[in-house]
């Protein structure tokens, strides 16, 4: 995990003392390689996760727990990577560039951006946090900014620690709102996010729609929906809501401790849905294993990441892999699979060109393009991700 901008680690019983002593006598080169390796950080999994900020009127943790002892962290893969077998049959027929967004609403709306930040309503808040693409300028008033309840200082990368400033009033670490008629806690993390990804807001209708269609075509159609990389529920809960039985998978224990909550406050506890803390390549692999399948899949990878016991995901390596076994649990009548990929230099001509290649001979359609948010101040779009998804035919 990086360390946040301009905090360098303390030293700790001499050890800076000692490695300078050590690398006093030797050459330039060497020294700086040495200081290179020491220096270099842990990739952190998943889509910023872990921790949570902390304020002065609400300092607990999020899960009181004894801290465990430190894990080995190995370089070994998910799984042994399989070769991937050349299929036969039709490509799928495609549908892109497809451009899929999210309008403001009462319960979250890009309001305004600009300057490298973006200024959000999210339920009750106005929240400003940092936005690299929003290179122009902002088309409301410095007043309407100074509105703001938080701000996100601190570190700018997707995945770097920060604080939250509170210029009104110090803020509680958690809030409710709601999104598609679903009620969730949003969380102020000091990784920026606070646990929904609004813009995914198409493909959550989308999916529901299919859940509602296939129980209404076929009564008492059971529809299975797996949701890999599940974060803090809110995918799950809306699919659960329309009807689904839901499978969830993360490997991180207190996003799923999150969205049991977010499940509590949906009043969602009857609905069937299986939370499993768990790496999601080991999870499909034995799903494949034990001839298990899903109708939907939802596919929400990081660009790269360990698993709790040190699996290493990176996602040019293993996405093709994952796919692939994606489509081997999808069950003879299945629906959709929906990949979406954050923070990636590629085209979605990347994720398009493989996603038609693994689905060779399933027939269907893939559909690609970008997510992106609309502004409510000018209605510019500011694109979020890319994603591809393959659809079968109806």
């Amino acid at each position: 995990m990086k360390s946040p901008k301009g905090k360098a680690a303390k030293p700790r019983n001499g050890s800076s003392a000692k490695l300078a002593g050590k690398l006093a006598g030797k050459p330039a080169a060497q020294r700086d390689n040495r200081k290179s390796a020491a220096a270099a950080p842990m990739q952190g999994f998943k889509k910023p996760r872990p921790k949570f900020a902390k304020t002065e009127q609400n300092s607990a943790s999020f899960e009181n727990t004894a801290p465990a002892a430190p894990k080995k962290v190995s370089a070994e893969p998910a799984i042994a990577q399989r070769p991937l077998l050349k299929l036969t049959g039709e490509r799928p027929q495609q549908n892109l560039p497809v451009i899929l967004e999210t309008s403001p609403s009462e319960d979250y709306a890009l309001l305004d951006s600009g300057n490298s930040l973006k200024l959000e309503q999210y339920g009750p808040y106005r929240i400003i946090r940092p936005e690299a693409q929003a290179i122009w300028q902002p088309a409301w008033p410095q007043s309407e900014w100074d509105k703001a309840d938080a701000v996100f200082t601190g570190n700018t990368d997707e995945e770097g620690m920060g604080r939250w400033q509170f210029p009104k009033q110090q803020l509680g670490e958690t809030w409710p709102m709601a999104l598609q008629d679903v009620r969730f806690f949003g969380r102020f993390t000091s990784f920026r996010h606070v646990g929904v990804f609004p813009e995914q807001a198409a493909h959550w209708a989308f999916m529901a729609q299919q859940v509602r269609d296939a129980r209404k075509k076929q009564v008492n159609r059971s529809v299975r929906v797996l949701n890999l990389f599940g974060y803090t529920g809110v995918a799950s809960l809306i699919a659960a809501h329309a009807g689904a039985e839901v499978t969830h998978v993360d490997a991180s224990k207190k996003a799923i401790n999150w969205a049991r909550e977010n499940q509590a406050l949906a009043g969602l506890d009857d609905k069937p849905i299986r939370w499993i803390c768990e790496d999601a390549t080991k999870f499909v692999a034995r799903e494949e294993r034990r001839g298990n399948t899903y109708d939907i899949i939802l596919l929400d990878p990081p660009a790269y990441g360990r698993g709790p016991n040190g699996e290493v995901w990176q996602l040019f390596d293993n996405l093709p892999q994952m796919v692939d076994m994606c489509r081997a649990i999808l069950s003879p009548d299945a629906l959709s699979v929906v990949l979406t990929a954050y923070s990636i230099r590629a085209s979605f001509f990347a994720i398009h060109e493989l996603m038609r290649d693994r689905f060779t001979g399933r027939g269907g359609v893939i559909e690609s393009g970008e997510l992106i948010l609309r502004e409510r101040s000018a209605e510019r779009a500011l694109s979020t991700s890319m994603f591809s998804r393959w659809i079968a035919n109806s």
